[in-house]
């Protein structure tokens, strides 16, 4: 009898031991399960180095990421859709995001227009969006799953007035904006409130609507006034395009664009007609704090200097991955609860710091257009301006 129960629990003792070995396993292959993350961007179309850029700094993030073991042993995946630079297709992109693939959290737009479109969808599906770039003040306002880790037209306009006023003298300044764009339209809305505001005045104020090639008749009327700056808050194609149609003109204004001027076609397209313009950005290449970034990128994009919207996209995940590992879960509040909780992050284009109103706090800087020793058409730092300074 006693040899019996021995044998039985032997027996018994082996199959709790394999059924809590096999639970081990199971609860071990369901925490490597992969986060996914979704990003929409304008990977192709006018804009398409706005997304293509935005990606690759995202892809180079999740990268060292999951090199360094994921969020708490599990790796992430990442999900890329194209938007082509049309608000109809980012709305698309992520419906098909949240409510197919089953993201986490979803990275985007650049553009505003787009960022407005895919935060709807979002805030209805109560998913997490980081924009890594869209500036216009619309994009979080009653939508509190959305964020962003770039600044607003507001400080981006404030500081660019401050700019023209007082470093390059300027008291009146001509415009020459996108009314079609959110992003165009508000960072001219904002600029001229803060110029007046100064003491300034806007002496031509001209509109174009997306896609237009012909600038020469607004260009004309400007040209007419006795503006000392043309202010041309549009994206890099237009700012280089009406760069290259003023000089023709004979305008030797310098030209002032904001962050959607950031790009690498910008000087390419332009050339030597954008020498000596200057616009606002999240981050400047030769800046001390983008080394190990700019480093790290080159190597893998073969010897390819980053614009600030790779920047942007690198520090929206890993501030994305800072927040998954201090949420309470994954779960669609949590998260945005922990995003929201975010304080003096570091990242590599500055300390980000999300506000009461899922803005970031961070400085910014004015670079300008310049031929280097190669004779190519960059961007070099000029000023730099902190979120006090308002």
């Amino acid at each position: 009898m006693n040899k019996l129960n021995s044998i039985t629990r032997r027996t018994l003792l082996a199959v709790v031991a394999a059924s809590l070995a096999a639970t081990a396993l199971f609860a071990a292959s369901i925490s490597a399960d992969p986060i996914k993350i979704g990003h929409y961007g304008s990977m192709t179309g006018a804009q398409a180095t706005f997304g293509q850029s935005t990606d690759r700094g995202v892809r180079l993030a999740i990268d060292e990421i999951n090199a360094a073991g994921g969020v708490s042993g599990r790796p992430l995946e990442l999900i890329t859709y194209d938007t082509k630079g049309d608000s109809g297709e980012a709305g698309k992109a992520v419906t098909r995001l949240v409510s197919s693939d089953k993201v986490t959290a979803v990275i985007g737009e650049v553009a505003s227009s787009l960022s407005l479109a895919g935060g709807a969808v979002c805030q209805q599906f109560k998913v997490p969006m980081i924009s890594p770039s869209s500036t216009n003040p619309r994009v979080t306002v009653g939508r509190d799953y959305v964020f962003r880790v770039c600044f607003i037209d507001d400080f981006q306009a404030f500081a660019l007035a401050k700019f023209a006023k007082e470093n390059l003298k300027a008291s009146k300044v001509a415009i020459l904006y996108d009314q079609t764009q959110a992003y165009s339209k508000g960072l001219r809305d904002e600029f001229a409130k803060a110029f007046k505001k100064m003491g300034g005045e806007i002496v031509s104020d001209q509109a174009y609507s997306g896609g237009d090639q012909d600038f020469s008749a607004q260009l004309s009327n400007i040209r007419a006034t006795d503006a000392q700056v043309l202010m041309a808050p549009g994206y890099y194609a237009d700012g280089a395009a009406i760069a290259i149609q003023a000089r023709k003109l004979g305008i030797k204004l310098p030209l002032l664009g904001g962050d959607g001027w950031d790009s690498e076609q910008l000087g390419k397209i332009a050339g030597d007609a954008i020498v000596g313009s200057y616009y606002s950005n999240h981050s400047a290449p030769d800046q001390p704090e983008m080394k190990g970034f700019l480093e790290k990128f080159r190597s893998k994009h073969q010897g390819q200097t980053p614009d600030a919207l790779a920047g942007l996209g690198y520090d929206a995940v890993y501030l994305l991955a800072d927040a998954m590992k201090r949420a309470k879960s994954l779960a669609g509040p949590d998260l945005r609860d922990a995003i929201a909780a975010t304080k003096d992050f570091p990242g590599v284009t500055g300390s980000i710091t999300i506000d009461k109103n899922r803005n970031a706090s961070k400085a910014m800087v004015i670079v300008e257009m310049y031929k280097n020793a190669q004779g190519d058409v960059v961007p070099k730092y000029k000023d730099g301006v902190a979120p006090d300074k308002e």
